[in-house]
């Protein structure tokens, strides 16, 4: 949403995949907020989250399918990212490769030079970084009710799982990009700055199998209200 060598490598891995799988005892399967999941922080995987959503075309985009038959576009590397809400509640069908983790918003935002906040979306008003940060800010703590379940068990205080981009950043649109659907002048291209808010959570690999993750928002600031529920299949094979 907007306002609008053999060795090392192997140790590596392994390294990776241990910061990747260490949860919380409150929340077994999702990894703390401010740890570091295969090399990068929650904030610098909503970056890679709004990088992958907003770079494919809106006729296949994850964000806008309503089943979703276009969930593993894009998707590469040992994260898969689920595609969220704009705003609108929606229950989607997918399939994840086993021993994916998955980073998924809960209530996320972008503002900035692609989304309708300044130059050159809203031409005329310059991209101010702070003003951008402060903006997204707000936008994500106005929300009041934030609920997610996974197969049925509550994960507790997700308010506390709320992460930002620690820099601005840039995002490359191609041709029939979502904000041009939605009525923003941002021909294919590539834009900056912007910055990243919201809430979100990385989810340790789930198990071969059915799994079902459902999540509940209220942001009364801006009209919200949606249920995203994902019925999610989990392969016993790459």
């Amino acid at each position: 949403m907007w306002r609008s060598p053999a060795a090392p490598v192997l140790a590596t891995t392994l390294l990776l995949a241990l910061t990747t799988v260490a949860t919380s005892a409150a929340n077994p399967r999702v990894v703390p907020v401010n740890s570091t999941a295969y090399g990068r922080s929650y904030g610098q995987w909503a970056i890679a989250y709004w990088q992958w959503a907003l770079g494919i075309p809106a006729a296949y985009s994850p964000l806008l399918d309503d089943t979703g038959e276009f969930a593993s576009v894009g998707q590469s590397g040992p994260v898969w990212f689920l595609g969220g809400s704009f705003g609108d509640s929606k229950e989607r069908s997918l399939s994840i490769p086993a021993g994916k983790a998955i980073f998924m918003p809960v209530h996320q935002w972008i503002f900035g030079s692609c989304a309708g906040d300044c130059d050159p979306s809203n031409p005329g008003v310059a991209c101010d970084v702070p003003t951008l940060r402060a903006s997204a800010a707000a936008a994500a703590q106005a929300a009041t009710v934030l609920e997610v379940s996974i197969d049925g068990r509550a994960v507790n205080e997700v308010h506390n799982y709320r992460a930002l981009s620690a820099d601005s950043f840039s995002v490359t649109l191609p041709d029939g990009n979502v904000l041009e659907l939605f009525g923003l002048p941002t021909p294919a291209g590539t834009y900056s700055p912007q910055v990243a808010d919201g809430y979100w959570l990385m989810l340790a690999p789930f198990a071969s199998g059915s799994h079902t993750i459902q999540v509940h928002v209220v942001n009364p600031d801006f009209g919200i209200e949606y249920v995203q529920t994902y019925h999610i299949s989990v392969s016993t094979h790459e």
